[in-house]
C-alpha cells in the first residue's frame, strides 16, 4: 500500500516527523476493514467510485493549501504525462476494486497475504522488466513466497486471486507510477481527477436507475459513501509526506504494519476461516520477509558505512 514514489531524505537519516506520518498512514490503511464492512452491502463497483470522486476535493484542498498546482498544470497539458496518469489509475481502481470486494466477501486474509507479497513481487517485475538482479537472499525469498502461493492454490484447487490480484495490480501500478515525473499528491490528484468523469457518470446511472445508495437507501449510507473520500485520500497523503522524511530501509520495514493489522483483525475480529493449510503459507510468508528484510538491513547498513563522512 506504499505510495511508490517515495524520496530518500536528503541526509539518509529517519526523522521523528517523518516516522509519526508514515506510522499514521500504515495505522489508518490496518483499521480500513472495519470501514469496509460497513459499507459491505453496498456494491464494490459504487464504493469505489465514491472512493475515487469525494477524492478529488479534498486532494484538490490540499495542493492548493500547499501551493503545489503548477506541475499539475504542467501534468494536464502533457498528452504522455496523462496517458501514463489514465494506465496508472485504471491500475489503482482494479486494486481498489478487488480490496473493497474481498473484504465484504470475508476473504480480508488473502487481502493480507496479497499485501505481504508486494514487495517480493516488485523485486520480481525489477528482475524481468529493468533485468536488475536480485540477490540471493531476495531469490530466496521469492521462492518461498512462490511456494506459499502454491500451498495455497494445491489446497484450494485454484490460485488464491484475491491475492494475486491485488499483488499484480499494486506491483504495476507502483512500477508505472516510478515513471510520472510528478510529485506524489499531485500525482494522486491527477489519477481521481481522471477517473471522477466516469465515476461521477456511474453514480449518476445508478440513482437515475434506483440502484444507488446515495439518498435513497438512508442518511447512513450517505455519510458512509461521503467518508470514502476522507479512508482513500487522508491516508495516501499523510504518507506522502512521511516518506520522503524517511529512508527506503524504514519504509520498507514499516509497510508489513498494514497487513499485519489486516489479518489480525480477518482472524480475530472477522473470524475468517485459517486452517492449518493457511498456516503452512502465511508462515512460508514471514520467513520471506524476514529474509529479505533482514538483507535490505544489512545492505542499508553497509552503505551508510561506507559514505565518507563529514570530515572527510
Amino acid at each position: 500500500m506504499a505510495e511508490p514514489n517515495a524520496k530518500l531524505p536528503a541526509d539518509n537519516t529517519d526523522s521523528a516527523r517523518g516516522f509519526a506520518f508514515a506510522l499514521t498512514a500504515y495505522l489508518l490503511w490496518g483499521f480500513l476493514p472495519f470501514f469496509m464492512k460497513a459499507v459491505a452491502h453496498i456494491p464494490a463497483p459504487e464504493v469505489v467510485a465514491h472512493r475515487i470522486v469525494w477524492s478529488v476535493p479534498l486532494a484538490g484542498l490540499v495542493l492548493v493549501w500547499l501551493g503545489r498546482t503548477q506541475e499539475l498544470k504542467a501534468a494536464l497539458s502533457s498528452p504522455r504525462m496523462l496517458k501514463m496518469a489514465t494506465l496508472t489509475a485504471a491500475l489503482i481502481t482494479v486494486n481498489w476494486g478487488i480490496y473493497v470486494w474481498a473484504i465484504g466477501a470475508g476473504r480480508a486474509i488473502e487481502t493480507a497475504l496479497g499485501y505481504y507479497i508486494n514487495p517480493l513481487f516488485s523485486i520480481f517485475l525489477g528482475a524481468v522488466l529493468l533485468k536488475e538482479r536480485p540477490n540471493p537472499a531476495q531469490m530466496v525469498a521469492i521462492a518461498l513466497a512462490a511456494l506459499a502461493v502454491a500451498v495455497l492454490a494445491f489446497d484450494a484447487g485454484g490460485l488464491p486471486w484475491v491475492s494475486i490480484g491485488l499483488c499484480i495490480s499494486w506491483g504495476f501500478y507502483a512500477f508505472f507510477r516510478k515513471t510520472l515525473p510528478i510529485g506524489p499528491n499531485q500525482g494522486f490528484f491527477l489519477e481521481v481527477l481522471l477517473l471522477s468523469v466516469p465515476a461521477v457518470g456511474y453514480i449518476v446511472l445508478l440513482e437515475a436507475t434506483g440502484e444507488g445508495h446515495f439518498g435513497d437507501t438512508g442518511m447512513t449510507d450517505v455519510l458512509l459513501l461521503l467518508s470514502c473520500g476522507i479512508v482513500t485520500a487522508v491516508p495516501l497523503m499523510i504518507y506522502a509526506n512521511g516518506a520522503k522524511l524517511l529512508r527506503l530501509s524504514t519504509i520498507g520495514i514499516m509497510q508489513y504494519i498494514a497487513p499485519t493489522m489486516i489479518f489480525l483483525i480477518a482472524v480475530f475480529v472477522f473470524n475468517e476461516p485459517f486452517g492449518a493449510t493457511k498456516l503452512v503459507a502465511f508462515i512460508l510468508i514471514w520467513a520471506a520477509l524476514f529474509i529479505y528484510s533482514g538483507a535490505m538491513l544489512v545492505e542499508s547498513r553497509a552503505r551508510r558505512a561506507a559514505q565518507p563522512t563529514p570530515a572527510e
